[in-house]
């Protein structure tokens, strides 16, 4: 038996969260753009719980590409089950997803859903690469998808090409526009998508340019949940808790947060009552989740890395770099941050402290020791830079740059393939290096797209990285690093 409607009956008897509303009486309120995992735990879930007191807001989930969402949750009427990874592990049944098309498909009915009177939102969660922004942020009119949707408008290929028809639809037709929310993992989500959108509409339909300038809004976001991937093991586990096969069930962690910039217009859920939080700091929120979260996860994976240490929760297990991360985290960054309204940094710090340990969440370091050049520089060099201009210590946040020096030349030495897009620079550097601290660190602060000029010219910073950088030069083992964090 596959998961139903029909098999709800027997779930109900089962230690399960399912739906209790009649999904019958749910109308769509959000159209969202890519049905992939991440939404699916995450927007999706908060909407279940929205449901269950308010049916407007059931979803249309929009596929640019794959048909593989649409096929695996058809046959289950929309349902899937969530794996909530935790010490003690649990399972819910999302009922929020009412219908799934593919855009390439069915381009008019995905119009029809955005320019409904009932449809009050319309995002997206389909990664950077789905705004097709050029370096510069704005939008890239030489994407081949672009060009074919200002060439036909009724038929878009992208999200933004649906964005802009489907507005001057509603324009047409005396609507209201919808709020049009961004919830890629992106600073300054909101405002990306803004420029993309405006900057499509002037080239293709100049008229519509004001309506949608002072109309519409593109709230900013934060969202944050680890999300591993689907695997057969997760389908066998979901099956044997269930009693019943789902055929495209996911899995997080239990930690979930979601924030969204307080500029919505008309009819929305009650977001403070299934956990939302709505601010006019985003940008607070995002700047304690980049520099505690991301900061302490890269710090992790460098020193973690070069123990010999494979995932975050093992090296949480070392309580020498789990004191030290915690030490960073309170007495190193935290200093320097202004807490938004809602958020208590002490309270954050342990939530992120308790998710590192997780151990049913298999994160690999070597995974986040990824793009280190595109990382650092927002994930700590900030904070560096503060920290010295209020006399503060940086002794300990020179660790994970000290530390990406060396996983660099490991790498380089042991032939691994570097993944970053400065991956042949990086390389150039290692093999430039003798292992003496004060010509190795120069080596690398002379990477410009990394380090500012000033930054790298300052002598405090400088010499603070060079004894980092000396105290971590023989780790290979959980022991030699405790002996090298000892005392920083």
């Amino acid at each position: 038996m596959t998961l139903s409607l029909a098999s709800i009956a027997v779930l109900g008897s089962r230690d399960l969260k399912i739906p209790t509303y009649d999904r019958n009486a749910v109308s769509i309120g959000i159209v969202h753009f890519g049905p992939g995992a991440f939404h699916r735990v995450h927007q999706a879930c908060y909407i279940d719980d929205a449901l269950h007191t308010d049916p407007r807001w059931g979803i249309c989930e929009v596929s640019l590409h794959s048909t593989g969402v649409r096929d695996a949750l058809q046959p289950q009427a929309g349902l899937y089950t969530i794996a909530i990874l935790d010490e003690q592990s649990s399972f819910r049944v999302v009922g929020s997803v009412k219908e799934v098309l593919v855009a390439p498909e069915s381009p008019g009915a995905v119009l029809e859903r955005m320019v409904a009177p009932t449809t009050y939102i319309v995002s997206a969660t389909i990664t950077e690469k789905g705004y097709c922004l050029n370096k510069e942020g704005g939008l890239d009119f030489s994407h081949p998808d672009i060009a074919h949707d200002l060439k036909h408008p009724d038929a878009p290929k992208t999200f933004v090409g649906f964005l802009a028809r489907a507005l001057r639809i509603r324009h047409d037709r005396g609507l209201e526009p919808f709020n049009a929310i961004s919830c890629d993992n992106l600073a300054d989500n909101g405002h990306r998508l803004r420029r993309a959108v405006l900057e499509f509409v002037r080239s293709s339909d100049p008229g519509l340019a004001a309506w949608v300038e002072k109309e519409v809004t593109f709230p900013c976001t934060m969202v944050d949940s680890i999300t591993p991937a689907t695997d057969d093991a997760l389908r066998a586990r979901v099956k044997e808790a269930l009693g019943v096969e789902d055929l495209w069930p996911v899995q997080r962690e239990f930690f979930s947060q979601w924030v969204i910039e307080n500029k919505l217009r008309g009819p929305q859920p009650d977001w403070a009552s299934v956990g939302v939080t709505v601010t006019d700091d985003v940008a607070g929120f995002e700047r304690a989740k980049l520099r505690l979260l991301n900061g302490a996860h890269s710090t992790l994976a460098y020193t973690g890395s070069l123990a010999g240490y494979e995932t975050v929760s093992s090296a949480m297990g070392d309580k020498a770099l789990a004191t030290f991360v915690r030490q960073m985290m309170i007495e190193d960054i935290r200093s320097g941050l202004a807490a938004p309204k809602g958020l208590d940094l002490d309270q954050y710090i342990e939530a992120v402290l308790r998710r590192f340990r997780n151990p049913t969440i298999r994160h690999l370091l070597s995974q986040i020791a990824w793009d280190g050049s595109q990382k650092l520089p927002f994930r700590i060099l900030p904070t560096i830079a503060e920290n010295l201009a209020a006399g503060r210590s940086i002794a300990r946040l020179c660790v994970p740059l000290a530390a990406w020096f060396h996983f660099i030349r490991w790498m380089v030495r042991n032939e691994r393939q570097i993944m970053d897009p400065l991956a042949a620079q990086l390389t150039d550097l290692a093999k430039r290096c003798n292992g003496d601290a004060a010509h190795d660190v120069g080596v690398f602060l002379g990477l410009e797209k990394v380090f500012s000029a000033e930054l790298a010219q300052n002598a405090t910073f400088r010499a603070a990285l060079e004894k980092a950088y000396a105290r971590l030069s023989s780790v290979e083992s959980p022991a030699q690093l405790g002996e090298a964090l000892t005392g920083i």
